[in-house]
């Protein structure tokens, strides 16, 4: 039975020595000199201005919630719609209502964000 493994064995061991020796000769060969450019904070090849901890406004993380939380909705909401007629079989008429209770919170949501301004950028 061990034979049947004999193949793996032999071709673990030609990995290990293979990652070994370039491991190995990549450390041998290779120059590391610390420039100055190397230091640098890498800003899409632009040069870093200012300080990178400044305080960010509220209205953006309140935008990254409002998407995170309409982007849950699509995910609750598109399988029930595929799964609608099956479901309806099952639970009757409960489903649809259900669903129709969380659409109304979230557009209550909704309707109380625009309303305070928060979807507003110009303010």
């Amino acid at each position: 039975m061990l034979g049947d493994y004999l193949p793996l064995l032999f071709m673990t061991a030609a990995v290990a020595t293979l990652v070994a020796f370039i491991l190995v000769a990549s450390s041998l060969f290779s120059r590391n000199r610390a420039t100055r450019g190397k230091a640098e904070t890498y800003e899409c090849g632009m040069t870093p201005v200012g300080d990178a901890r400044r305080p960010n406004r509220a209205r953006f993380f309140v935008t990254a919630v409002l998407f995170l939380l309409f982007d849950i909705e699509s995910v609750f909401l598109i399988p029930w719609a595929l799964n609608l007629k099956a479901l309806k079989n099952r639970m009757g008429g409960l489903l649809f209502f259900e669903m129709l209770f969380f659409l109304l919170a979230l557009g209550v949501g909704l309707a109380y964000v625009w309303k305070k301004g928060g979807l507003d950028w110009k303010r």
